[in-house]
């Protein structure tokens, strides 16, 4: 498989695509490219109904715990989104709702008399404040959240303390219970960094990744393939162009992606170090080689062609005709 490097000299042979009807050389090709990834990016967007049913599934859940907690009723106060709804990359179908909620450190302090395991005790007592509300819904408290299992998906609530320095402790029930410190909002602020030095290519290439993971069963956590996504763009020398280009940068990815196997990525804020694995590693090596060759019919406009392979990969969110 080729490194991400040998594709340097290419940048020479394909034009800009404001620039494509100038190459006077040559037939027009990659005519269906930009049409095709911006079509998909937007199969990809959560419609304008699953963004608000998540607003309401969220507001639902953080105005019970406000009631219990702070004597409100309020819907937002006290709480935030994380995860890929925080950073502004959920996908169609929406995933789960991530929501912190920030307690009063008072109840940190009630907790700390517990002898074993305060985060289990604390999970289950939210999830009790949250059942007598949702008598009817299946509910989990376990790891770091409650779970809300609503009939469409979930919402998962992580408990938090915020600290001194701006970041927040969340329940670990693992091993006895700890406190994960965790800086969803440095996470946030990477990402747009990111996003906006690259052409805001970071966020669609993000949505894009995630469709593979969905339709080909990638055990790979979404979080580890945002951080990847990251890494990789700021490295892309199609990082600044549009979606013309979004057939290569995705065939870079996968090779990028498969020789990351076995490393270390860095989260923003608290600079964890998590190891990656190479459970998916065959996976991203045959999505190379299906991009590769859809990248090579994109080339001599075999639309149809080129469809059928990016469907192996992404579903029918691409469209396999444009």
């Amino acid at each position: 498989m080729s490194d991400i490097n040998s594709s340097l000299l290419a940048q020479f042979l394909r034009p800009p695509s404001g620039l494509l009807s100038l190459a006077a050389s040559t037939p027009t090709q990659w005519i269906a490219v930009t049409q095709r990834f911006e079509e998909f990016h937007r199969n990809l967007a959560l419609t304008p109904f699953q963004s608000l049913d998540g607003q309401n599934k969220r507001g639902g859940v953080v105005s019970c715990l406000n009631r219990y907690y702070y004597d409100t009723t309020s819907a937002t106060d006290n709480s935030f989104y994380v995860g890929s709804w925080g950073k502004g990359t959920a996908t169609r179908p929406p995933r789960d709702v991530d929501v912190y909620f920030v307690l009063p450190a008072e109840v940190y302090h009630r907790f700390q008399s517990h002898v074993w395991n305060r985060q289990s005790a604390l999970l289950q007592e939210v999830k009790s404040v949250l059942t007598d509300s949702y008598p009817d819904t299946d509910m989990r408290g376990d790891g770091q959240v409650v779970m809300v299992r609503f009939g469409s998906y979930s919402v998962e609530v992580a408990p938090a303390f915020l600290l001194q320095n701006g970041q927040y402790w969340i329940c670990n029930t693992h091993d006895g219970g700890s406190y994960k410190p965790t800086d969803p909002q440095a996470e946030v602020r990477s990402i747009e960094a990111i996003d906006q030095a690259c052409n805001r290519n970071l966020r669609p290439l993000i949505r894009m990744v995630k469709s593979w993971q969905d339709n080909c069963s990638v055990s790979i956590k979404s979080f580890q393939l945002e951080l990847l996504a990251a890494d990789f763009i700021q490295k892309s020398p199609w990082r600044l162009n549009d979606f013309f280009y979004f057939d290569w940068i995705i065939r870079d990815f996968f090779s990028y992606l498969y020789h990351r196997s076995n490393t270390f990525v860095t989260v923003p804020g608290t600079l964890e170090r998590i190891l990656l694995g190479d459970e998916w590693r065959s996976r991203s090596a045959t999505a190379y080689g299906r991009a590769e060759k859809a990248c090579h019919y994109e080339k001599i406009n075999l639309v149809e062609e080129a469809g059928d392979e990016w469907q192996k990969i992404f579903g029918q969110q691409i469209p396999r005709i444009v």
